[in-house]
């Protein structure tokens, strides 16, 4: 039994008669990684560990995007069958994870070629027409281009059409409008050369088919291909991604440019069939990836917040302050307000983490990302995750003083990355009205059974989750009394429900990911660290609870002594946590050479320290 599953366990290894305890830190990294950090997680830390993932200063944005490329040939050549990965939910968002540590610019193209470019290419092209072979040794990158300038949200509607011509067997691809060019794919001449999945409406015989995707090769070493035009969009502060406009002028493809999967087919003669009857499933189906997508997503902000809660904790106990009645002064740490908000954010991260395993765990089967109830969930997830990242991005950022705003410090070039994927793959209010619209009729959505109703203190966990439970069944019986009040019209009778219905996604997310904890912690064995994860747990939940307070007393969930004992409970709680404020941010296991940060690893002396310094002894003149 290796070390992992005795730290796992609780166990304690034994040589003779002598007994190792259980480590805290193995048992903690052993729950967050669901058990698989040596298969899933390990082999990406000694990877992104190298000189080639190291930062650089001084960079401009074309040398930045180019060394991202640079990356990810050195990414893909570390994987061993890019297929197998492309295919394996549980594999793609694990490199997720390590990729939202290291560099933003590099995630965005891995997102974009492995789950976008090749998992849709994989899905849609059942019969393997098209040689794979250029995609899985990066001879050419994948970008996908669906979003057009006046159709995000609203990608269905998108305008881009590729017509069928009968008589050469070919379609015509073609931008009809100024408001029709693709926005913002990475089609810029980074990288070489390129091929997309571009989305656009096919026509048949004067027809509306609905909207699917085509392989369409957009660019070699010398430029865009002809028909093709690109054009640079201007600089996203933080990110090097060559982000461009891109439009077609009558670009003839041929009939294996089409990529119809399993639910639809296009004859020779013009005669088009399809399993789907709606225009808009099929368009959905097209580009199922996307769902996967936010999971990936979700994993490379959270791991930017773990990578950033470590330099924050780290330097915390390292940055001396003053202190009453202390000559020598203490870690800034040791301050209370300090301890809450730095705790508070770790115990938020713990939370998503336990959240991101569970929906990467119910997207494992083959259909599942299909299914309602996992649409639901992911996109509740990949909101409540990357929204959090990003808070505590920003806390970390503002607990390291202006350390914290020092690119080589690694928070604030982290920040950045994760605001992108709050937009990418649906952006997050979108997703959550879509979800709260499903929840409020009940696809792919069950309410929670109804607690018993009791009074329980604030340090007992099964007490805290029944609060939340009935708080998400308030939240879904406020949002059904809103919409069947009375309505001119359905826009204002939506209105009426949506804001109730997004504040039903968030109870719903934030109930899951506190089952989800839960459920891990009672699966470690060790009573010391389940107890310290129970008091993570508490941190959690108090926090969440403290906005709706009053909400929470109205309806009877919380008694008015337990109101008023909620931020002395924070303190309390807080206070037991902070002697284990570094094991805790330890456990997620992020190695040195990956984080970088001077002020949290032991490049600090060497990133400050000037040899030349007036500091340091004159020599004598000689003689």
């Amino acid at each position: 039994m290796d070390m992992i599953a005795v730290a796992e366990t609780g166990a304690c290894a034994t040589a003779g008669t002598t007994a190792v305890p259980a480590d805290p830190v193995q048992i903690l990294k052993g729950v967050l990684f669901g058990g698989r950090f040596d298969d899933l997680h390990k082999p990406w830390t000694r990877v992104f560990g190298r000189d080639v993932f190291r930062y650089r200063d001084g960079l401009s944005p074309s040398e930045r995007s180019e060394l991202a490329y640079e990356r990810l040939r050195v990414v893909n050549e570390e994987i061993d069958n890019v297929e197998e990965l492309v295919g394996a939910i549980d594999q793609l968002v694990s490199l997720h994870e390590w990729l939202g540590v290291v560099d933003g610019t590099l995630t965005t193209l891995a997102t974009i070629h492995y789950n976008l470019f090749l998992g849709s290419l994989l899905r849609l092209d059942p019969g393997r027409t098209v040689d794979l072979t250029p995609f899985t040794r990066l001879r050419r990158y994948g970008t996908v281009l669906i979003t057009e300038l006046d159709y995000g949200n609203n990608a269905a509607e998108l305008e881009t059409t590729a017509t069928y011509r009968p008589d050469t067997d070919t379609f015509v691809l073609h931008t009809p409008s100024r408001g029709a060019q693709k926005f913002m794919p990475n089609t810029g001449p980074a990288g070489g050369a390129k091929s997309g999945l571009v989305a656009a409406r096919l026509t048949v015989r004067e027809q509306d088919c609905g909207v699917f995707l085509f392989l369409v090769p957009l660019r070699d070493a010398h430029g865009p291909l002809p028909g093709i035009r690109v054009r640079l969009l201007s600089q996203t502060p933080g990110s090097a991604v060559d982000h461009a406009l891109t439009s077609f002028d009558r670009v003839v493809l041929p009939r294996t440019a089409l990529l119809a999967g399993h639910h639809a087919d296009l004859t020779a003669e013009g005669a088009f069939h399809s399993t789907l009857g709606s225009r808009r499933r099929r368009f959905l189906r097209s580009i199922q990836r996307v769902t996967t997508g936010k999971l990936c997503l979700s994993a490379a902000a959270l791991g930017g917040a773990r990578a950033s809660l470590t330099v924050a904790v780290r330097y915390a106990h390292r940055r001396r302050t003053f202190a009453p009645a202390s000559r020598s002064g203490v870690p800034v740490f040791d301050y209370r307000c300090h301890q809450t908000r730095l705790l508070g954010a770790v115990a938020r991260a713990y939370a998503a983490t336990f959240l991101l395993r569970e929906t990467t765990r119910g997207c494992a089967g083959a259909d599942a990302p299909e299914s309602a109830e996992t649409e639901v969930l992911v996109a509740a997830a990949k909101g409540w995750i990357t929204w959090r990242a990003r808070d505590i991005v920003i806390e970390c950022r503002e607990r390291c003083g202006a350390q914290g705003l020092l690119s080589a410090n690694r928070i604030v070039d982290l920040l950045t990355p994760i605001e992108s994927t709050i937009t990418a793959e649906g952006d997050n209010l979108v997703i959550w009205t879509k979800a709260g619209a499903d929840m409020l009729i009940g696809r792919g959505y069950s309410p929670p059974p109804a607690p018993v109703m009791r009074t329980g203190a604030l340090t007992d966990c099964a007490f805290l989750l029944d609060v939340l439970v009935g708080h998400e069944r308030y939240c879904l019986q406020y949002a059904r009394s809103r919409l069947s009040r009375p309505s001119a019209d359905p826009m204002e009778r939506w209105n009426h429900a949506v804001n109730p219905a997004v504040d039903l996604v968030g109870a719903y997310a934030t109930r899951r990911a506190a089952q989800a904890f839960l459920a891990a912690a009672e699966r470690v064995g060790d009573p010391t660290t389940r107890d310290l994860l129970a008091q993570v747990f508490q941190l959690f939940v108090l926090q969440h609870l403290v906005p709706c307070a009053g909400l929470l007393l109205a309806e009877g969930h919380l008694t008015a002594d337990a109101v008023r004992d909620l931020a002395p409970a924070i303190d309390r709680v807080s206070a037991a946590l902070a002697p284990h404020a570094l094991t805790l941010v330890e456990a997620f296991a992020i190695p040195d050479a990956v984080l970088q940060a001077p002020i949290a690893t032991d490049g600090y002396d060497a990133a400050y320290d000037d040899p030349a310094g007036p500091w340091l002894p004159t020599p004598a003149p000689a003689g």
